[in-house]
């Protein structure tokens, strides 16, 4: 299957281009229960979906310690390792349970600069079937506001399907 998504020509406008994703998503993991697996695959094929995505990947909750987050898979340049909750933008949509969508990341309070080409970000909490926090989706892009509602949207769809099988936190 993931030869088929590889060759596959997705459309131009954002929103379809989503739309394709999620079922070819869906299509490549049918079956996966392994979490890193999941995490690896939706890491790769967004990042390899959107131009202006040039850090796109997981921070998994640390069972360890469980307010700090642990850098998952993912694509890009050098990640940070660890993240606390409430620091940064990862660390406040993991408190939070809330989507961040930040247009400018050098205006936001606590940012973490893991890269400096970052210009704008979005966040979006994962959660398990059960409802408890397991990681946060973070998509870094060197362009200013390059996230909108659209993009919180269907990535809050994407990993609710992924992650809690279907059904919202």
């Amino acid at each position: 299957m993931a030869e088929a998504f590889n060759d596959l020509v997705l459309p131009a406008e954002k929103v379809a281009r989503y739309a394709v994703l999620v079922e070819e998503v869906a299509a490549v993991l049918e079956g996966e229960p392994n979490l890193t697996a999941k995490m690896a695959t939706v890491a790769s094929m967004l990042a390899s979906s959107f131009d202006h995505f040039f850090w796109t990947g997981f921070y998994v909750v640390d069972p360890d310690k469980g307010d700090e987050l642990v850098v998952g898979p993912y694509q890009g340049s050098l990640g940070c390792m660890r993240i606390a909750f409430g620091r940064g933008v990862c660390g406040t949509a993991a408190v939070t349970g809330q989507s961040q969508v930040v247009d400018d990341v050098h205006a936001f309070p606590g940012h973490i600069a893991c890269d400096a080409r970052s210009a704008s970000e979005i966040v979006v909490p994962v959660f398990n079937a059960e409802g408890t926090l397991i990681a946060v989706l973070d998509i870094d892009s060197d362009q200013p506001a390059a996230f909108d509602s659209n993009d919180d949207l269907w990535l809050k769809t994407l990993v609710t399907q992924v992650f809690a099988g279907g059904r919202p936190a």
